[in-house]
């Protein structure tokens, strides 16, 4: 697989994994909580659709970056530092809820893994861009 095509693919993939996450937080939240806590839908203080409005706001760096990074490289340390910034706060979720389900012991840590395969593949992408000597191909 060429560079290109990974970079475009990685994107695209974060870009659905953050619409989706972004849809569900806001039109599902019963069943967010059903899945990663066990619990009844109670938020009183919004942080799920807190959450949400993050997830939306990572959509759209990523859509932007997906149709610029070819032109400004730049755009990849945009998403690098995005997903890297959000390395622990699903750990964070998970060392202080008060419930957490088998299924949110395993998504939240690979979320954070996630989170920083992809934030420091994409740095190391952009660094490999900027070089002069590196074909984009």
């Amino acid at each position: 697989m060429s560079r290109r095509l990974a970079v475009r693919s990685t994107l695209a993939l974060l870009l659905a994994l953050d619409v989706g996450l972004t849809a569900w937080g806001f039109f599902f939240p019963e069943l967010w909580f059903r899945l990663f806590h066990g619990a009844a839908y109670e938020d009183p203080q919004g942080l799920l659709r807190r959450c949400a409005a993050n997830w939306l706001a990572f959509a759209i760096l990523q859509a932007l970056a997906l149709v610029r990074w070819e032109r400004a490289p730049g755009w990849l340390l945009a998403v690098a530092g995005m997903r890297l910034g959000d390395a622990l706060t699903d750990l964070t979720c998970l060392a202080f809820a008060a419930s957490v389900t088998p299924f949110a012991l395993a998504a939240f840590p690979l979320a954070g893994v996630g989170n920083v395969v992809a934030g420091a593949w994409l740095w190391r992408q952009h660094g490999r861009l900027a070089r002069p000597s590196s074909p984009v191909a």
